[in-house]
């Protein structure tokens, strides 16, 4: 067996999506191909600082986290980079000028800031753990650095946020729409330049539309079962749900457990 160079998506390929417990199964695969001498990557979204706590507690020493923008290889995070900051801060100052709230992150933590609570009259707090820093004279602009940001924009009204598509961003929540790096394949790639490793032994697992961007024609690409319909159209194979062992089951028909030569 030629050595494969994995790289797993969190939630919802890695984790069951609501309880964001790893699947046993998916826990001993990984396993058994890092014993088998496989190149083992978890691959998210998740900024370091939250997808840290994950990699640690389930043993990876490889990770590309802050989508695509963080590299830890062996152990040792290398990269972990923040947005582009001339376009961050120009949406920053768009947004704000249309007279919606933005909530950004000049650090890699939980911290946000903002100069008022127009983001939380707009569309409430943010679901998930974050620490609110109201400044009525924070600019972005004197911090020289923004690694997201949060707008609370309705779906309906993203036309008149023009810029919007000079940066990666997602909507995970109706509420507000999200700015934050959206290039996992980028991130693979610097990985495979320092692990050593070629774009045709890579082999990407991920579930969610934010994955479609890891898909790239080089790579074996498996969706979950649990996954997005428009990914399980960009996969080379569609592996069982998560939860019914679709990774464990995947690499024992691939044959992904032999040993490494």
């Amino acid at each position: 067996m030629k050595r494969k160079y994995f790289f797993f998506d969190i939630d919802g390929t890695l984790t069951e999506r609501i309880s964001r417990v790893m699947v046993p199964s998916a826990e001993e695969a990984v396993r058994k191909l890092t014993e088998a001498g496989h190149f083992v990557s978890i691959c998210t979204g998740r900024a370091f600082y939250k997808a840290e706590p994950f990699r640690a507690a389930h043993g990876f020493t490889n990770m590309v986290c802050n989508g695509g923008h963080g590299i830890m290889i062996d152990g040792k995070l290398v990269e972990n980079s923040p947005l582009p900051f001339e376009k961050a801060l120009a949406v920053y100052r768009q947004a704000t000028l249309l007279g919606y709230g933005v909530l950004t992150a000049i650090d890699d933590s939980e911290k946000v800031y903002t100069r008022d609570f127009k983001f939380y009259d707009q569309c409430g707090i943010r679901q998930e753990p974050t620490t609110y820093i109201i400044d009525e004279h924070f600019d972005p602009e004197k911090a020289g650095v923004i690694y997201k940001m949060y707008v609370s924009i309705p779906r309906s009204e993203e036309g008149r946020l023009t810029l919007m598509d000079t940066l990666g961003h997602m909507r995970f929540v109706e509420d507000y729409l999200m700015f934050q790096p959206d290039e996992k394949k980028d991130g693979i790639f610097r990985m495979l330049e320092l692990a050593g490793g070629s774009a045709e032994d890579v082999v990407v697992f991920g579930d969610d539309t934010n994955d479609m961007v890891m898909f790239d024609e080089r790579f074996y690409k498996v969706a979950m079962g649990n996954g997005n319909e428009e990914l399980k159209k960009m996969a080379d194979f569609v592996a069982p749900r998560n939860v019914d062992d679709g990774i464990m089951r995947t690499c024992e028909e691939h044959g992904w457990f032999q040993k490494v030569e």
